[in-house]
C-alpha cells in the first residue's frame, strides 16, 4: 500500500488545467500528471482513510476517477475533481448518508453529505424530530463542540411547518452537510492531511449513524 505524501501545488496546477481544458487532447498531454499528482496521493489517501472504516459493516468505500459516463456528459469528458466516499453498500449515494473527502481546483473539503434523501427518509427524521429532539440536538451540539463544524445544507422552496422553535431550522432542510472547507495550503500538501481527514471523519460518523436509520428501507 503506497503511503500517503500528500498533495502538491502541481496537483491543483492539473485540476485548474482540466477545468479550462476539458477535452481529451490536453487531458492524454497530460495524463502522467494526472497519474503522479492526482490520482497518484487521492489512491494513497483513500487507502488510509478506507482502514480507518474497515470494521463498519456494509460500508461501501468508493474512489472516483476523473472520467466522465460519456452518455451523460458528452460536451464534457473529464470531471473537475476527484472525491473518495465512505457510505451504505449498493444504494445510490445522494439517497444515502456519506463520509467523504473531495479536491477541487479552488478548494478541497472533507465531512458529512446526505445529498437528496427520499421524501419518506425526510418524512421518518422530521417525525423523529417532533417526538425526540434532544436525541438530535443533543448529537449536533457534541459534534459542533468536537469538530467547530456547523450543520447546512439545501432548503426547501417553501417553509414548513414546525412548533419547536429549536429543531425548526432542521425541519426546513432537504439536504444536509457538515463538512470541513479549506483553499489549497500547507495541509493539503503535507502527510498529516490524512490523518486530520480520518479523525474529522470519525467525528462525524455518530451523524452518519443517526441519518441511516431514517434512510434505510423499512
Amino acid at each position: 500500500m503506497a503511503v500517503f505524501q500528500g498533495f502538491t501545488p502541481e496537483t491543483v496546477d492539473f485540476l485548474w488545467g482540466i477545468r479550462l481544458n476539458n477535452n481529451r487532447e490536453w487531458f492524454m498531454a497530460h495524463k502522467a500528471a494526472y497519474d503522479e499528482t492526482l490520482y497518484g496521493p487521492m489512491k494513497a489517501l483513500s487507502q488510509e482513510v478506507f482502514a480507518a472504516f474497515a470494521d463498519v459493516p456494509n460500508m461501501a468505500r468508493k474512489l472516483s476517477r476523473i472520467y466522465r459516463d460519456a452518455r451523460l456528459h458528452p460536451p464534457t469528458p473529464y470531471k473537475e475533481s476527484l472525491w473518495l466516499s465512505l457510505r451504505p453498500d449498493g444504494l445510490p449515494w445522494s439517497e444515502q448518508p456519506t463520509l467523504f473527502f473531495e479536491i477541487r481546483p479552488e478548494a478541497y473539503s472533507y465531512g458529512f453529505v446526505l445529498w437528496r434523501p427520499k421524501t419518506a427518509a425526510l418524512k421518518r427524521f422530521s417525525d423523529a424530530l417532533d417526538s425526540r429532539p434532544d436525541e438530535f440536538l443533543s448529537l449536533l451540539e457534541r459534534l459542533e463542540g468536537e469538530t467547530g463544524l456547523k450543520l447546512s445544507g439545501e432548503a426547501y422552496r417553501r417553509p414548513r411547518p414546525c412548533q419547536n422553535e429549536a429543531v425548526a431550522p432542521y425541519v426546513q432542510l432537504r439536504g444536509f452537510l457538515m463538512e470541513q472547507e479549506r483553499c489549497p495550503d500547507e495541509m493539503l500538501f503535507s502527510p498529516d492531511l490524512a490523518p486530520q481527514v480520518i479523525d474529522t471523519l470519525k467525528k462525524l460518523y455518530p451523524l452518519y449513524e443517526y441519518f441511516l436509520r431514517f434512510t434505510k428501507e423499512p
